[in-house]
């Protein structure tokens, strides 16, 4: 029997209702800042295409730039986090 091999999904097709949800905590504070992705990206050593993936809830990222995204806007890593 052979064994199936496993498609593999885009980033859009792998979204969770958490990452959705953490996107939305971020362009939120993003956009009460009044910055950019751009400028967030800058501000947190991070790629500005990183910043617009996570805002679409296509990303998983790591508690490292989580740190760096709460860093660059100014707020706890627990106020990113959805409840």
């Amino acid at each position: 029997m052979k064994k199936k091999k496993s498609v593999s999904k885009t980033p859009k097709e792998r979204k969770t209702a958490l990452q959705e949800e953490f996107g939305r905590i971020i362009r939120e504070k993003r956009l009460a800042m009044g910055v950019s992705q751009e400028e967030l990206a800058e501000r947190a050593n991070l790629h500005f295409t990183y910043i617009s993936s996570t805002e679409r809830g296509e990303r998983n990222i790591s508690l490292m730039n989580i740190g760096k995204l709460a860093k660059a806007l100014n707020c706890l890593m627990s106020e990113l986090m959805p409840l």
